[in-house]
């Protein structure tokens, strides 16, 4: 392969770039994430030495900084990944961006309670004893945090709201008994792993679809822009107004349908009428290619990586801090409690964390998830962006479970599969000149030269003078010979499969060392 060069835009490609301004070895990112947790342990080890039991807190904390790298590694991907595949913002600036927004809403709309028990998976109040209760929480969030570390490893993004969940219920079962799990909740998680990805995913491939049909496929691809790109962007202003009031505030404020509706519509309309006079100069200065229709979604783009970001720090720094808040509880009340009062510090962790292990070692997932599974441009992260948010509102409606991870990713699998259907369907106009006339070799000549052109950009014969044509044996073979993959299954198998485990992987783990604790530590 020839040597590409980088744009300037993509010039930071080391996740610890804007941490260190040098590149780091993998061993020098392991030596960092190591002092961060030693500088947790002295730090919470000056506030709680001094009080009883003060021990557990500082374990928890430690375990919980652990668990946040670990969301910031792996789960911050499907939120700019898409964002840095099609090179709207390059990698360093990524980490950049994601950090920030991931910390601002985990500190400010993280909430002062969370939910200790996720997902209300157990019956807390089944755990009688309290220092059982403390080492149950301590082993499910040590469990989640492992089995996230190898899926990171791995190279496959996973749930980490379903880890955490897997971690709960197995500590809960080695703690009380399977009595203690709520099986219908635990039986809705399962159901979202099929429904996020196919809904993420048709939502995706339909945003796609219309794009291609409404702008790409005219003629005057300009004139087409002019109408549909302030329309799709206002709709995306309004979408995202009411995806961060109803996920991304939702700690700390809970509005009305009818005030969702009433800023949602406010936002879109404003949206459309700023983007409105901006394409329409935009377009008087670029070409009429597909190309140059991609970078009017560059900028949209770059804003719904931030408010997905700021949504996910908003609410799953709780997978981080549920169980540390937990255990801070109940060493404090000596409860047992559902639901906890969260310290400033507590949030600090989570969010700090997040950020650090994003910086640290999010740039693998983020790749992954922009580059690897399938080619993606402005256009397409857009509808992945977009599909994320209309899924998850069109799921709240529905009271239907889903998994932002599982949709993010089912969205990229969306278009991915849709750009390969249309592919092959495009391929297969060129073999047949009339109906029941075979392929001509002028055409196949024509087709292996148009796989050297870009996609949107290729120009597809209809009709060829040669009399030389393919016999049924050879027409079947040509046709599997040319039959393009775009999606990357590797990839998508081993995502799916992580998928299917994270749930009971995390469950056995956080059995075995709750059982473990148990046996040496425990009267």
């Amino acid at each position: 392969m020839p040597d590409i060069k980088t744009p300037r835009s993509s010039a930071i490609q080391n996740p610890s770039d804007f941490l260190s301004g040098v590149a780091l070895t993998p061993l020098n990112r392991l030596a960092i994430a190591t002092a961060i947790l030693i500088v947790v342990w002295f730090v919470t080890s000056s506030i709680f030495d001094g009080i009883a039991a003060g021990g557990y807190i500082i374990a928890a904390a430690i375990i919980g900084a652990y668990m946040a790298m670990n969301i910031g590694a792996n789960d911050v991907a499907n939120n700019v990944g898409p964002a840095v595949g099609a090179k709207a913002i390059s990698i360093g600036g990524a980490l950049i961006l994601a950090a920030l927004c991931e910390t601002l809403g985990a500190v400010i709309a993280g909430g002062d309670v969370v939910n200790t028990i996720s997902k209300s998976i157990i019956d807390p109040s089944q755990v009688t004893n309290t220092l059982e209760f403390i080492w149950a929480m301590m082993a499910a969030l040590l469990a989640a945090a492992l089995w996230v570390n190898v899926a990171t490893w791995l190279n496959a993004p996973v749930s980490t709201t379903h880890s955490i969940v897997g971690g709960v219920m197995g500590a809960g079962v080695a703690c009380v008994g399977f009595g203690t799990v709520n099986w219908a909740i635990l039986l809705q998680i399962a159901a979202s792993w099929v429904i996020s990805p196919l809904l993420g995913g048709l939502i995706a491939a339909a945003l796609l679809w219309f794009i291609g049909r409404t702008i790409l496929d005219q003629t005057d691809r300009l004139a087409a822009a002019r109408t549909w790109v302030p329309v799709l962007v206002g709709i995306m202003a309004g979408v995202f107004a009411a995806y961060l009031m109803i996920k991304g505030f939702k700690r700390i404020w809970t509005p009305s349908g009818t005030i969702i509706t009433i800023v949602a519509t406010v936002a879109t309309f404003l949206v459309y009428a700023a983007t409105r006079p901006v394409i329409a100069r935009t377009s008087k200065i670029i070409e009429n290619r597909p190309a140059a229709i991609r970078s009017l979604f560059v900028i949209p783009l770059v804003f719904a990586a931030a408010l997905l970001s700021f949504a996910h720090g908003a609410n799953d720094v709780a997978n981080a801090i549920g169980p540390l808040a937990a255990v801070v509880q109940a060493v404090e009340s000596q409860t047992i409690t559902s639901e906890a009062e969260v310290p400033l510090w507590v949030m600090i962790v989570g969010g700090a964390g997040i950020a650090i292990g994003l910086g640290l070692f999010g740039a693998k997932l983020i790749r992954t998830v922009g580059k690897k599974i399938t080619k993606l441009d402005p256009i397409r992260a857009y509808c992945v962006a977009l599909s994320a948010a209309i899924t998850v509102l069109v799921a709240t409606q529905l009271a239907l479970p889903v998994s932002s991870t599982h949709i993010a990713i089912g969205s990229i699998f969306g278009v991915g599969f849709l750009r390969e259907y249309l592919a092959n369907k495009r391929t297969e106009r060129i073999v047949v000149t009339k109906k029941g006339h075979k392929p001509s070799l002028a055409a196949i000549n024509a087709l292996d030269a148009m796989k050297k052109v870009p996609g949107e950009d290729q120009k597809y014969p209809t009709t060829t003078t040669s009399e030389e044509t393919l016999d049924a044996a050879q027409l079947k073979k040509l046709k599997k010979k040319r039959k393009r993959k775009l999606v990357r299954r590797s990839h998508v198998i081993t995502i799916i499969a992580a998928w299917i485990v994270t749930v009971p992987c995390s469950a056995v783990i956080a059995a075995l060392l709750f059982f473990a604790t148990r046996g040496a530590l425990l009267p």
